[in-house]
Formats: structure tokens, C-alpha cells, sequence
């Protein structure tokens, strides 16, 4: 069967394989058979090996999206008691900031900027200034900008003064190498969608299990997004508690074991060679990026629009539309940008081809000769 290819170039879904796709091509199953509990053990068992060992912790599985994730740990894991420090450098740092205050769980926001590394040494001077901290929260990498947050020196201050760690990690988890243990990370939340490389509807949480067991007598504020109930549910009967997307899991599976033949290594290398590719072709056009090479995550570009009043990005999203590629708005401060994804089943060559659309789209519109 051939499946007409489209290269994504949004921050996710992302471009999948055929093999993924076809995945889904199943014979329907009652998701509450044996066979089908197996397949969503198999998958909840090989992404927590991705990133920690299985004794020590387990993915919590939702159907959802990544931000049906991120809220199930941050209306499930912080007691009424509690305080979550929320690190604030971006749109999905906001996200978080919105989803505690739906749930009036007490929040301190440390606001810090979307294109430049996090200060840390001011981040440490308001913990120590805030009575009652018990978590603190961040993104992994600011899926707005391309900026890679410094996960690794954030955990080692929280291990340093006791407080439990939560990383969104939708856009990072699968390309960016990830060591749950040595960065101290309690929860860890991703999706099915992004480098996975599999299909939209699964969210899951990474969870060190004696964090998450310790959470079992905090009274739910969430029926269906309640993380140590899930977790529970799935221990002791192999289902979740509600339907889940039951073909959506198919392609998850294919896609982890395509991940685990490419190893995350791997598709980090191959991710990287495509966002140089990126950036040697935008300084040939003349066209600036945001992030500095050095913090920036090598998965995602925020592009600043040429300065012309013959540009509109609706026309060129529709130009390069026709053409099979997808592109990504992005307001970023004062910064009108474009954004372009290297993630997903796409490679350097992807990305040369692009290059080229997009030059001929700069010569249209005068912007370059």
C-alpha cells in the first residue's frame, strides 16, 4: 500500500513511517483482553527503559495528549500541603503555571527568558527564600523556541534541597538522552507523538515509584486524570481505568521498536545532522535563527521572518503546503517567527529539499535575488 508522504515540519505530530501507519491496521480487539493488556505492558515497560530501570520506575499510561499528561502529574502528586516552583521561560511553562491555577495548587513562578540559559544561581536564591517548596517543574526543552533547559543541573539542586522534580519532557523524551536516576527526576512527561515517532493520542508519565506510592493518600483532584489511580489500576488488573485509544497503542508499539533499532543515540545524531543542515542553508539566505548553538536542542528553530513587506507566512505556509512541506507559526517576545521542526522519520536530505522550496519562495517574494 503506498501512503503519500508528507514532511512535517511542525513541532509535532511529527512525519511517521509506513510501518507505524500500518500498524494500526488491526483486527478490532476488546481493549480489555488479555492480549491487549499486554501490548500496553509491553509499551508502558519499554519506554521506562528509555530513560530509568523498571524496578525503580514505571510509566503511568493516559489517552490524551502530552498536556493531558503534565496536568495528571501536577493535580495528582502535590498535596494540599505542598508548593510547586514552576520555572516559567516559555508557552508551556505558562501551560503549567495555568493548569495549578485551575487546581489552586499554591504556585511560585520563577520567570526567566525563552531564548536564554536559566540563571541559576537566581533560581537557588528563590528556593531558598520560599518557605513550604516541596516541587519544582520545567520544561525539557521549550518546544516555542528551541532552547534546551539545563534538566541535569536543575535536578541536582532540587536533590539538594529535598524538593521533588518534575520535567515535561514532550519534545525531548526519545532524541535527547535521558537518565532519570542521575538527573534525580520524580516525573517525567512525553507523548506517542513526537520522537517516538508514532501516532497522536497516547500522553504518559514516567514516575519513580516510591515518589508515586507516596502519593496514594492525596485526595484526587481528577476523576480521569489522577496519576497514582491509574498507576493502581493498571498494577492490578493490567487496564487502564477508561478506554484507551486502542489502535492509536498498535503504532506506539511499532514505533518503540523502531526506536529501540535506531537507538535514541541514534536518532539524536540523525536529528542533529538535519538541524545543521537548517542552519548552514538559513545563513546562506540570509535569514536568522533565535537560540545560540550552544543551548539550543538541535530539534527545533525559531526563525525570524524576513523583514519585507512582501512577506506573509499564510502565503508561504500555502506555498510550501503545496509543495509537501508543513511549516509552524511561533510569536516568541518581540520576535515574529517561523518555526521548523527536524523531528519525526525525516532526514538531511528532507531538509536540503526544504531549503530549496524555501529559497524559491525568498526569490518570489524579492526578498533574495
Amino acid at each position: 500500500m503506498k501512503i503519500t508522504r508528507n514532511v512535517l515540519l511542525n513541532p509535532g505530530p511529527a512525519t511517521t513511517t509506513d510501518s507505524v501507519k500500518l500498524a494500526q491496521a488491526v483486527p478490532d480487539i476488546c481493549p480489555r483482553e488479555q492480549e491487549f493488556g499486554d501490548l500496553m505492558e509491553f509499551c508502558a515497560t519499554e519506554i521506562t527503559k528509555f530513560v530509568g530501570n523498571t524496578n525503580d520506575y514505571a510509566t503511568v499510561l493516559f489517552g490524551g495528549s502530552g498536556t493531558a499528561t503534565v496536568e495528571a502529574i501536577l493535580n495528582s502528586v502535590i498535596p494540599d500541603s505542598g508548593k510547586v516552583l514552576i520555572i516559567d521561560n516559555g508557552a508551556y511553562g505558562k501551560r503549567m503555571c495555568q493548569i495549578t491555577s485551575v487546581y489552586k495548587i499554591p504556585t511560585v513562578i520563577y520567570e526567566s527568558s525563552s531564548i536564554e540559559p536559566i540563571n541559576l544561581n537566581a533560581l537557588e536564591d528563590l528556593i531558598n527564600s520560599t518557605e513550604g517548596l516541596t516541587h519544582l517543574a520545567m520544561i525539557h526543552h521549550e518546544t516555542t523556541t528551541g532552547l534546551l533547559n539545563d534538566v541535569t543541573s536543575v535536578g541536582a539542586i532540587c536533590k539538594k534541597h529535598n524538593i521533588s522534580f518534575i520535567v515535561d519532557s514532550m519534545s525531548g523524551f526519545a532524541a535527547i538522552p535521558v537518565d532519570m536516576k542521575s538527573m534525580n527526576i520524580d516525573y517525567l512527561a512525553a507523548s506517542s507523538n513526537k520522537n517516538i515517532q508514532g501516532m497522536a493520542g497516547i500522553g504518559f508519565a514516567i514516575c519513580n515509584k516510591a515518589a508515586l506510592e507516596s502519593t496514594a493518600s492525596i485526595p484526587m483532584r481528577s476523576l480521569y486524570l489522577n496519576l497514582y489511580a491509574q498507576y493502581a489500576y493498571f498494577e492490578k488488573t493490567h487496564q487502564t481505568r477508561f478506554t484507551p485509544p486502542v489502535q492509536t497503542f498498535y503504532a506506539l508499539k511499532q514505533a518503540i521498536v523502531e526506536t529501540h533499532e535506531e537507538t535514541i543515540e541514534g536518532r539524536y545524531a540523525r536529528y542533529t545532522k538535519s538541524w545543521e543542515t537548517l542552519l548552514d542553508g538559513l545563513d546562506t539566505l540570509g535569514l536568522e535563527y533565535l537560540i545560540d548553538k550552544e543551548h539550543h536542542s538541535r530539534i527545533i528553530t525559531s526563525i525570524i521572518e524576513p523583514n519585507t513587506e512582501t512577506y506573509d507566512f499564510n502565503e508561504m505556509h500555502d506555498y510550501f503546503f503545496e509543495k509537501g512541506f508543513t511549516i509552524y507559526p511561533g510569536k516568541v517576545n518581540n520576535y515574529d517567527t517561523f518555526r521548523i521542526s527536524n523531528i519525526g522519520q525525516i532526514d538531511y536530505k528532507d531538509i536540503k529539499d526544504f531549503l530549496k522550496v524555501l529559497k524559491a519562495y525568498l526569490v518570489k517574494i524579492n526578498y533574495i535575488q
